[in-house]
């Protein structure tokens, strides 16, 4: 019987003798990814308390299960974290501070520019009234006149400066 199985055996393709290690490797990968998926089912349905976290104003207590090292390693990291809590709360002040004194500043600019444009327009601004018999009537006069000047010079200009003779006339040739 042993050489009827063996023939038997060696007739059937090399593919068919044995499982192939194909199979193993893909049952292996399911495995893998059902584990994955259960993971990801259990993480769903309990995001709740991952997502939770202390707050930073929570004091956490030094637990007793830590090393006195460990101990001093957060104890300097709370302080360090209350230190810069407090560094932020004096950089929010500045700000805030810079922020009325640029407020101030700005309002100064807008009064200026309105002074300015109130001097720049004479007809708006009000001449100071002569002195009265009654102080209580008040009397405008009218805007000063300003000398017209024309814009462009008649006659030769000197464009590098050197004084100009005028033109010779047709008497002195």
């Amino acid at each position: 019987m042993a050489v009827t199985d063996q023939s038997q055996a060696s007739e059937l393709p090399p593919v068919l003798q044995r499982p192939s290690k194909g199979f193993r490797w893909i049952f292996a990968l399911l495995a893998v990814l059902l584990v994955l998926c259960a993971g990801g089912v259990y993480f769903w349905a309990n995001i709740e308390t991952f997502a939770e976290a202390p707050s930073a104003h929570q004091v956490v207590p030094p637990t007793l299960g830590l090393s006195p090292e460990d101990r001093d390693v957060l104890l300097g990291i709370q302080s360090g974290q209350q230190k810069t809590a407090d560094e932020i709360a004096e950089l929010i002040r500045n700000v805030g501070a810079q922020q009325a004194e640029v407020k101030r500043i700005s309002d100064q600019i807008a009064a200026l520019t309105q002074r300015i444009e109130q001097l720049q327009n004479p007809a708006l601004v009000a001449s100071p009234a002569p002195a009265a018999s009654s102080p209580s009537v008040r009397t405008t006069s009218k805007p000063a006149k300003r000398d017209v000047r024309p814009l462009k010079p008649q006659g030769p200009i000197s464009v590098g400066g050197a004084p100009l003779t005028a033109e010779p006339s047709t008497e002195q040739r």
